[in-house]
């Protein structure tokens, strides 16, 4: 949803303003105005006031996250979202976003799970922004019949990020301190391999 990528034509979203991105009932909304959070502000790194706003309602993508210069390479109004660096220019960045949670909890998705892995770390990075193919190195606990069964280390998980997030379900347990408020999520069908 950066609008520098999407300028570029370097976005798996480019094409998707408007339609359903993630399951129906599922909101993204960002408030850069949160109080006591430390990516919290008043304005963005171009000068322009902050707003809260809603980047996916109901599932469905309302906006690009924009500044100055790729708001104007797209013909549209910058969403304050100017993010600067110590040695480079603005570029399009987000603050205090929340996905809002679902109505089981994390035991339940492992229940409902069966088989499968709760992911605790990630490392490496190989994400096709483009074409939105997923891959990284992963570890965490196997389930068996519902149920954690043992440790998992060295193992890779991949997909496909428009496939991957229309079959997300999301838990209970939105953490309230962190800049990305999240719930656990259970992503059915994708592919883990490992020894």
């Amino acid at each position: 949803m950066n609008g520098a990528a999407i300028a570029r034509g370097a976005s798996w979203l480019r094409n998707d303003l408007g339609e359903q991105v993630l399951p129906e009932g599922f909101d993204l909304r960002e408030d850069p105005h949160i109080r006591r959070m430390g990516a919290s502000r008043l304005f963005d790194g171009e000068g322009l006031p902050t707003a809260s706003r809603v980047i996916v309602d109901g599932g469905r993508l309302e906006g690009w996250t924009l500044d100055l210069s790729s708001a104007r390479k797209l013909g549209m109004e910058s969403t304050a979202n100017a993010s600067r660096g110590t040695s480079s220019p603005p570029s399009p960045g987000l603050t205090n976003i929340t996905l809002n949670a679902g109505s089981n909890t994390p035991q339940d998705l492992i229940r409902d799970m069966g088989r499968g892995l709760i992911v605790t770390s990630m490392l490496g990075a190989s994400i096709n922004g483009t074409t939105g193919d997923y891959s990284r190195g992963a570890a965490g606990l196997w389930v068996e019949n519902g149920e954690v069964a043992y440790a998992v280390n060295e193992c890779t998980i991949a997909g496909n990020l428009r496939e991957m997030l229309m079959r997300v379900t999301a838990a209970d347990d939105l953490p309230e301190w962190r800049q990305m408020v999240v719930p656990s999520l259970l992503v059915e069908g994708m592919t883990v391999a490992g020894a």
